[in-house]
């Protein structure tokens, strides 16, 4: 058994929590989020959901991975053997994330790459469908194999694989240290280039302005709460195992604040560039901004270059601004891919005698094969529909679970005396109503919405066929796998049999 590894300083372990927090969402979910609940308006509860169920399951978690020692399946089994599965199930979740969310990295270099000659043509929406990933007319017609694709990728898990393997202190601590400011200087750039083109104003308004005529709309509440629960990592092992590797006496509250506070600030800034850069498109093409504002991958990989395209500069800025963009999205995508790896590698470390280095090997490489689905021709609806199972039927579930089991079984009144004990900043009432009560209530709701909106009609008209086997299968298998794993043989086994 290794020797149980340690973050080396308080700005190591912030760095990390802050990467693996901020990720390819926040620079396009949380815009589209706030420009369809009121834009301005959305501020609230947003800020609202922040204070109530980001900051307290942040430190909920901190406080928990600190004290148990151990990553998320072993400091469940320490409440009771019949909680174990339950982290399992949470370290499950980056697995699958990773196969597909290291896809996104890959076609972020491909677009790096692209930036240098723009070649995403005069027509990107055309482009990155038709040309880029040759999409198939349907999630069961898999095509060929996207050479483009799959050679990034293999770049992209090798990365994760030397990071990782490296462990905490001489692996991801110094890799964030690197990242991170890098990512910071990288979107202050494009902020301060994007806010002062002609036309941003008008996109700055749609972005800031308040519609309060949505504020009293449950579903944007629900937004709010989702946008800020997953944006901040979550439920899903990540801060337990980051929180495992701290010293003992660690001010968990101020740490559980400065996260959440810096995701929640890249949201803000991601929001003003994006908003910046294509209210200058809208307003200098005469286009509706309703037609040029896009969710998801459409808008990194459709909107942003045609907004590139159109800059008024020349042709070298525009390249250096793509490159900029492009640049970022990649180093933000690895410094959350590689707290997905290591959620599942603390787990499993945790449990058997295994060499950290040939361990993370495994893991690579089972990955990188689960990756070769979404370099397919039907990969964005595959990716799409294991994206929105796990997210609502994973994540949202788990973090409605935690919140009762630790608020509850393990008692958020013991807990918040553990993580005072050492902290500047102190925990009263409202943090234990806001774990028992308002997190349950929130989560649960979101929960309940979800299944009411999946029985309304098929996830974005796909087949009911390709929903069963790519979302609702792969939601099931986590559980299956967790609970197997967790009612196999307990204690230290030895892999290398």
């Amino acid at each position: 058994m290794e020797k149980r590894d340690q973050w080396n300083s308080r700005v190591g372990f912030i760095m990390g929590t802050v990467g693996a927090a901020i990720g390819l969402g926040n620079l396009w979910r949380f815009p589209f989020q706030a420009y369809s609940n009121g834009g301005g308006a959305f501020l609230i509860p947003y800020f609202f959901a922040l204070m109530t169920a980001g900051i307290p399951l942040m430190i909920m978690e901190l406080g928990f991975g600190s004290k148990m020692r151990s990553a998320a399946p072993s400091a469940f089994k320490k409440l009771g053997k019949r909680f174990e599965f339950i982290g399992w199930w949470q370290v499950m979740i980056p697995v699958v994330v990773m196969c597909f969310y290291c896809n996104i990295i890959s076609w972020s270099l491909n677009y790096l790459f692209l930036s240098f000659n723009m070649g995403w043509t005069q027509n990107p929406g055309d482009f990155f469908i038709g040309e880029f990933l040759k999409l198939s007319d349907s999630p069961w017609n898999l095509g060929k194999i996207r050479i483009n694709i799959l050679v990034p990728l293999v770049f992209v898990w090798l990365t994760n694989y030397f990071i990782v393997r490296r462990g905490i202190s001489k692996g991801i601590e110094k890799a964030c240290k690197i990242i991170m400011p890098v990512l910071a200087v990288l979107m202050m750039v494009m902020v301060i280039r994007g806010v002062t083109l002609p036309g941003a104003r008008y996109g700055l308004n749609w972005f800031l302005e308040p519609d309060f005529t949505k504020i009293m709309n449950p579903k944007v509440w629900i937004s709010a709460y989702s946008q800020v629960f997953f944006s901040t990592t979550l439920a899903v092992g990540v801060m337990i195992a980051y929180s495992s590797y701290l010293p003992e006496k660690s001010d968990i509250v101020n740490n559980a604040h400065i996260t959440v506070f810096s995701n929640a600030g890249f949201d803000f800034i991601a929001g003003i560039c994006v908003f910046s850069v294509l209210g200058y498109y809208s307003f200098s093409m005469n286009i509706p901004f309703e037609e040029v504002m896009q969710n998801g991958a459409g808008l990194a990989f459709v909107a942003f270059p045609m907004a590139i395209n159109e800059l008024p500069m020349h042709d070298i800025f525009k390249v250096a601004f793509g490159v900029t963009f492009f640049f970022a999205l990649v180093i933000a995508g690895i410094s959350s891919s590689v707290s997905m790896l290591e959620s599942f590698a603390s787990a499993i470390l945790d449990r058997y005698d295994i060499k950290r280095e040939k361990l993370i090997g495994i893991i690579a490489i089972c990955g990188f094969l689960g990756s070769m689905i979404f370099v397919t021709q039907a990969g964005l609806y595959i990716l799409d529909i294991v994206d929105h199972f796990v997210a609502n039927y994973g994540i949202a579930i788990l973090g409605f679970i935690e919140a009762v089991l630790l608020g509850y079984a393990y008692d958020a009144h013991k807990m918040k005396e553990e993580v005072n004990e050492y902290s500047d900043i102190r925990v009263g009432t409202w943090w234990v109503i806001c774990i028992k009560y308002i997190t349950p209530i929130a989560l649960g709701y979101i929960i309940i919405r979800n299944f009411i909106d999946e029985f309304k009609e098929p996830y974005s008209g796909y087949p009911v066929s390709a929903l069963a086997a790519f979302g609702v299968s792969v939601a099931l298998g986590m559980i299956i796998a967790a609970i197997l794993i967790s009612r196999s043989k307990g204690g230290k086994q030895t892999l290398e049999k």
